[in-house]
Order: structure tokens, then C-alpha cells, then sequence
């Protein structure tokens, strides 16, 4: 059973003007996003930049204010809800944002960045509270030297394993990576990301992976949504989307994913303009008079995808 329900979430900007600085439209950063989340399960949120998909991280976790829409931790209603700084919800739910260096006090020392969870939600001496920060430097692959150092005399792959680490201090529930993994160098990738499998496989850990590498997604992911414009247009398993794409969006956005094999570059630029004069002829079939996408359908048990049926178009 899913610990975790996001149902129906909107984000909404509102736009003022006029002479009485009144809202005249809204900005629908994030339109109607349904989402649960099941233990040791990995799901991945994909899509351009500008479609909702930190927004929606951030809502989740409480760090904006949601227009509607409920959000659901171990069947309580938890939304815009003012939490205990030592809640369980905020212990539980930790995320690693995508600008890791504001996500970072500047004035505070490696020492304590990474050790304020730790005094938060964990009941540790001084002796075993060092321990757990040298622990959780050695998996992001860095060493006791960094302890007294501050944000700023790092670089921003280091900035953002620091990120990582702190994120995993106290054995979350729930981590909401907001791409999690891009500012590192490729073989700091691996490391970072084996560890995250390894981590989810002990505690029953379960991830949020936004992110724009497809790569990463499908290699970490168990089910995967595709978002556009605020709105989910597919989602479903790893196997459903990589292998019966069924929205056009997600036929393209995949047509994108790069390959290193030189024999077969032609072969793949065809497809990919191939794909694209496609998505020019058919795509206002996917979408309403406003541009949306249209509600989920199922088209399996675990197979769900922004299609028009009869009567709605």
C-alpha cells in the first residue's frame, strides 16, 4: 500500500496588473499532478525545462504553497499544513536540490550542515554524531579534510554531493532528487547513483528522481510520468514508457535521448526528424483549444496516458 498520496496538486501563479494591481490570470505552473509513492519503489517526473517538475518537488515537500489539491503521508492530510521542525514528516521526507549552492547556510561549516539532521531527528553523542558525518562523506566520495571548510570554497559538483549527503543523513522515507546527479563528473555519477540503489535496497528507501537525463531515469526508475505544461501526459512502468510510448510528447522526448554509437548517428537523426514532423502534424490532436493536455486514460493496469476519446475532442 502507497505510505504516500499526491492527489489532484495545482500550483498556480497569479498575474496582476491594471491600475488596482489586480489578478487578471494565473500562471498554472503545476495543473492537476496525481502521484503515490509505495516503499523501496523509485519513480522519475521527466520533461522539458519550465513544465512544473520542480515546482512539484518543492510543493510536496512544502516549500510552495499549494493552490489545491491534497497530499497524503501514512493517511494524514498533510497539506500546507505548519509542521514541528522535529516532525516525522519533515524527517522523513528530505529533498536535494537542483541549486545546491542556495540550498546551503554560507556562514555554517561542512561539519555543520551536514550535522544539523542529524542533531534534528537523531538522538546521537558528539563521538557518534562524527562518526555518521565521516560515513556519509565517504559515500559521497569525500574526505575528513572538507569538515571546517565553508559552501563557497567548493565547487559546484562538490557542492552538490555535500547536497546528497545531507539529504541521506537520517534514513528518510521519501527523497525528492531534484536532478540529483547533474553537476557531477561521470564516474562521481555512478558512484553517487549505486549508492542510491544501495541505500534504497536496505531501508526500503523510495525516490522522486526529477531530472532531464533519460539515461539516469531509466537506470534508477521503476515508473516513470512524463509532465508537460503542468501536466502529466503518460505515465506508467520503466517497460511502458521506453517501449509503448502511446502521448506524442513522449515519443519525441525520447527520440531525444543521445548515443554515442557513430555507426548508427544518420540512422538516428532520421528518426528524430522524423519523429519531429510528426509531432508538428498531429500534435494538436493531443491537446484541447487551450493548449492542455487532455486527462489520463487507462490503457492499462499500469499504463495510463493524456488521449482523447470520443465525445471529448
Amino acid at each position: 500500500m502507497s505510505f504516500m498520496q499526491i492527489q489532484d496538486l495545482c500550483v498556480h501563479y497569479p498575474i496582476r496588473g491594471g491600475f488596482f494591481n489586480t489578478v487578471i490570470d494565473h500562471i498554472y505552473a503545476v495543473d492537476g499532478i496525481s502521484l503515490s509513492f509505495d516503499r523501496g519503489k523509485a519513480y522519475g517526473l521527466v520533461g522539458e525545462s519550465g513544465c512544473g517538475k520542480s515546482t512539484t518537488g518543492k510543493a510536496i515537500i512544502g516549500l510552495e504553497k499549494i493552490t489545491s489539491g491534497k497530499v497524503f503521508y501514512e493517511g494524514q492530510d498533510v497539506t500546507n499544513q505548519r509542521r514541528k521542525r522535529n516532525s516525522a514528516y519533515n524527517r522523513d521526507i528530505q529533498m536535494i536540490f537542483q541549486d545546491s549552492h542556495s540550498s546551503m547556510n554560507p556562514r555554517k561549516r561542512v561539519l555543520d550542515i551536514l550535522a544539523e539532521p542529524i542533531r534534528n531527528f537523531m538522538s546521537l553523542s558528539p563521538q557518534e554524531e562524527r562518526k555518521r558525518v565521516n560515513e556519509l562523506l565517504e559515500i559521497v566520495g569525500m574526505n575528513e579534510d572538507v569538515l571546517l571548510k565553508y559552501p563557497h570554497e567548493f565547487s559546484g559538483g562538490q557542492k552538490q554531493r555535500l547536497g546528497i549527503a545531507r539529504a541521506v543523513a537520517c534514513n528518510p522515507k521519501l527523497i525528492i532528487a531534484d536532478e540529483p546527479v547533474s553537476a557531477l563528473d561521470l564516474s562521481v555519477q555512478a558512484q553517487v547513483l549505486n549508492f542510491m540503489k544501495d541505500i534504497q535496497e536496505e531501508y526500503g528507501l523510495s525516490y522522486l528522481f526529477i531530472s532531464h537525463d533519460l539515461g539516469v531515469v531509466k537506470h534508477m526508475c521503476d515508473y516513470i510520468s512524463v509532465m508537460y505544461k503542468g501536466r502529466i501526459v503518460e505515465s506508467g512502468t520503466r517497460q511502458d514508457i521506453y517501449e509503448n510510448p502511446q502521448h506524442i510528447y513522449t515519443s519525441r522526448l525520447l527520440s531525444a535521448i543521445p548515443s554515442i554509437d557513430p555507426e548508427t548517428r544518420m540512422e538516428r537523426k532520421k528518426i528524430r526528424q522524423q519523429v519531429e514532423l510528426n509531432y508538428l502534424k498531429k500534435q494538436h490532436k493531443y491537446y484541447d483549444e487551450h493548449g492542455k493536455a487532455y486527462p489520463l486514460v487507462d490503457l492499462s493496469p499500469t499504463h495510463k496516458a493524456a488521449l482523447a476519446i470520443a465525445g471529448r475532442e
